[in-house]
């Protein structure tokens, strides 16, 4: 891609370039924010401290050297579009909601103007570090602009960051300092080379980040591979101290005084990835982007789909929607495929909008999204249709997580779109939503978010085995496509400071049809020897002996995105940081089951369950039927009927009995552990398309057998007229990648409300809850 790079004038910005050059990039432009002069001599008076830590600049620009980046126009032989900071800096959060008088919208007119003199520009790279405010801020204006975002050292490890900075040849000095242990007399005019011991000395202060990103130090870049005419010389500058602290002193450099020393030997100053392509002498030109009247135009807002009134009579809906009063499953596919997987998704679209609303809710309350579409072909289309309804707008507090794969839906009378939402009665989740390309993890293109962290459950994404900087599936198969999935879920969870492999509740796993079964039997080799290694590893950097020991449930599906072999879809159990969640043993704990349907215990019932519990919090179970099962079933039921000499009567006759002993089963379980049907989040009960039994069979008979059971249990177990579980199409399930001939599948996750929670947060799906108290991302 060709690229714009925002540059500050730092080492960061400087070496995110050279990043963006190393993974194929080519930098083609410059763009800079100044301050005006008023922001630079502003009075320090009612500056404050945040712990040893002194804010007074925005994030988007440095206001020590500014006059000195004029010169990198000539140094790299590129244009330099530059532009006077006009707004403030304003809040914080997770979330940019555009804004007149920000200064955010002052890089979005600098962007604008670059994009307009060269509309080959289709990249911006950004030195951003750890700091989400800096990030996203780029993100919505490369979003606004349609630009992608190249971040390439987002969360990087800050040492060895800054080594390697000082390896490839960033020659720069510190300008400004404002942090304990930083003193201007003493190290303003210094290079980081000469310091680099000594800042990694003081990474032992709290929160000190090394590379300056939370404003610590400012640098100022004089020289690097990238300055392929000339460098930066200081020949004088001033130093300024801007507080006096016997602890916290604030100093700057000023006055600079400076020359530009030409370059002879070009190529002996260039590195090999690539940036002697740049290395071209040639005259940079400054361009200053002055005011416009149209400050804050969205030039590439999307188009939003407000959710037309939806004829009950024009379409027919299947509708689920569990119990749990703090967290529901809501799941919705037309009866009445319109053809068009377009259509059908916006149809099923406005349709859970207008749900949600009579309810009293919104997309804001949307914890998690299943997008389950019945060709991956057209997956840009669905994308194309979800964003409309669901967007950044219509979610402050954070997009929903999400996951799409295709499955058989056509097969067995689905729609050709079908959405299952995970909604919760408050706002209270902390979103992780990386758009920018990065060397981290897998980017989110568009309002989908990595992870979402709600009541103590973290639901990530879906994640493929893609290389992080350049977003290509890696080669190796599907074992190699596993263990990179794996590295990128792991790199998430880390950023809610857990890990799967000591935290996950339940792994999903994936496959596609493409895999054979001796692949998938070695991926499930690798998955297990890799949370094992990293479950020691994380033991020992713990110091303790406890982690979970997660349920894991393999799933079968035509394709995947990218054409991808394997997806993973974690759930992590994420603690208060009181202590770390123990584990809990899975076998029955051999109480007196009720007799329904004639069912009663019996040893092998507890090979059919998989099952992980936090005492009184959490209940993830995976339950499995196979033929063998099934026949077991038939032959015990002593409402057995004669054999039937129809193959099909059979098979529904098998399939009844063995829907009535999942929910005997289910029900027995949660029992014993103390959970009810009311705390079930999202009952999902997988059945293989090759059974040939559609959904208007499958339904009904389910939801037959959970009315006898509640009769029969006087258990609050149903939800008015519509069910509480989803039945999902499949090309197989099962406990093991290799055998997922399942007849039938369920997976089941309840989460039990604790009382001051409860009490502060009740409020039920039929009726707008009261919200007392709201929580952002932090």
């Amino acid at each position: 891609m060709k690229v714009v790079a925002l540059v500050t004038g730092g080492k960061d910005s400087c070496y995110a370039m050279m990043k963006s050059i190393h993974y194929g990039h080519q930098i083609v432009a410059l763009a800079n924010l100044f301050p005006a002069d008023d922001k630079v001599n502003a009075d320090d008076d009612d500056d404050e401290f945040d712990g040893y830590v002194y804010y007074k600049d925005s994030y988007l620009y440095h206001t020590v050297g500014h006059e000195v980046i004029v010169s990198y126009a000539e140094c790299m032989g590129l244009p330099l579009f530059r532009r006077k900071i006009r707004g403030e800096a304003r809040g914080g959060g997770d979330v940019y909601i555009t804004s007149q008088g920000d200064e955010v919208e002052d890089m979005f007119i600098l962007l604008r103007e670059v994009k307009r003199q060269m509309p080959e520009v289709t990249a911006v790279s950004s030195g951003v570090i750890s700091e989400d405010f800096r990030r996203l801020r780029v993100e919505s204006v490369c979003s606004r602009l349609g630009l992608v975002s190249l971040a390439y050292l987002w969360k990087q490890d800050q040492s060895l960051l800054l080594q390697e900075m000082i390896a490839n040849g960033i020659l720069a000095v510190i300008v400004k300092v404002c942090s304990f242990g930083l003193v201007p007399g003493k190290h303003l005019g210094k290079e980081i080379a000469s310091l680099n011991a000594y800042l990694n000395k003081l990474t032992g202060l709290r929160r000190f980040n090394v590379c300056g990103e939370r404003g610590e130090y400012e640098t100022l870049t004089l020289d690097c591979p990238l300055f392929i005419n000339a460098r930066i010389v200081l020949d004088e500058y001033q130093i300024v101290r801007d507080i006096e602290h016997p602890f916290f002193p604030v100093g700057k450099l000023d006055s600079f005084k400076f020359h530009l020393e030409k370059k002879v030997d070009v190529q002996s100053l260039t590195s090999p990835d690539n940036i002697s392509e740049t290395s071209v002498q040639k005259l940079g030109t400054v361009f200053e982007v002055e005011d416009t009247l149209e400050r804050c135009e969205d030039t590439f807002k999307p188009l939003e789909c407000s959710a037309d009134p939806i004829d009950d009579l024009a379409h027919k809906f299947n509708i689920s929607r569990t119990n749990n009063k703090r967290t529901l499953s809501l799941s919705c596919s037309l009866q009445d495929s319109c053809n068009d997987l377009r259509e059908d998704l916006k149809t099923v679209l406005a349709k859970i909008e207008s749900l949600l609303a009579g309810s009293g809710f919104g997309w804001e309350n949307v914890v998690y999204i299943h997008l389950y579409i019945d060709d991956m072909s057209k997956f840009s289309e669905a994308n194309e249709t979800y964003v409309k309804f669901i967007t950044p707008e219509r979610c402050p507090f954070g997009v929903p997580s999400c996951s799409t794969v295709e499955m058989p839906l056509v097969e067995m009378n689905f729609s050709k779109a079908y959405m299952e939402v995970l909604v919760s009665n408050n706002k209270a989740k902390k979103v992780l939503h990386v758009q920018s390309i990065s060397s981290w993890a897998p980017s989110c293109i568009g309002p989908y978010s990595q992870a979402t962290l709600h009541d103590n459950i973290l639901y990530m994404a879906g994640q493929l085995g893609i290389d992080p900087p350049t977003m290509n599936l890696c080669s190796g198969g599907a074992s190699a496509e596993l263990e990179l999935a794996l590295k990128n879920c792991e790199a998430v969870a880390k950023c809610f400071n857990c890990s799967i492999s000591t935290s996950a509740i339940m792994f999903v796993v994936y496959c596609s049809k493409r895999v054979s079964s001796s692949e998938r039997h070695d991926m499930q080799e690798k998955l297990e020897t890799i949370l094992r290694q990293m479950r020691i590893f994380q033991l020992q950097e713990q110091n303790t002996c406890k982690a979970l020991d997660p349920v894991v449930l393999y799933v079968l599906v035509p394709d995947l995105p990218k054409s991808a072999c394997v997806e993973i879809k974690p759930v992590l159990y994420v603690d208060d940081g009181k202590k770390i969640a123990t584990e809990t043993i899975t076998k029955s704990s051999g109480s007196e089951a009720p007799h329904y349907w004639g069912f009663k215990q019996e040893n092998w019932h507890d090979s059919c369950i998989r099952k992980l519990v936090v005492p009184g919090k959490i209940c993830a179970v995976t339950l499995s039927i196979t033929s063998e099962d099934a026949a077991k079933i038939c032959f015990n039921s002593v409402s057995a009927d004669s054999v039937n000499d129809d193959q099909y009567l059979q098979h529904k006759s098998l399939m009844e009995k063995s829907s009535r002993f999942c929910f005997y089963l289910l029900d027995k379980v949660m029992t014993d552990d103390g959970f009810g049907w009311e705390d079930i989040m999202s009952l999902r009960i997988y059945i293989p398309a090759s059974l040939q039994m559609s959904i208007d069979i499958l339904l009904p008979m389910f939801n037959k057998a959970l009315l006898e059971l509640s009769e029969a249990s006087q258990k609050k177990v149903l939800n008015g007229e519509e069910p509480i579980f989803n039945i999902v199409p499949v090309m197989g399930a099962g406990r093991s990648a290799s055998s997922v001939s399942n007849i039938i599948t369920c997976e089941l996750l309840a989460q039990k409300s604790d009382g001051d929670s409860e009490k502060h947060n009740r409020g039920d799906f039929g009726v707008r809850p009261e919200i007392s108290e709201i929580s952002s991302n932090d």
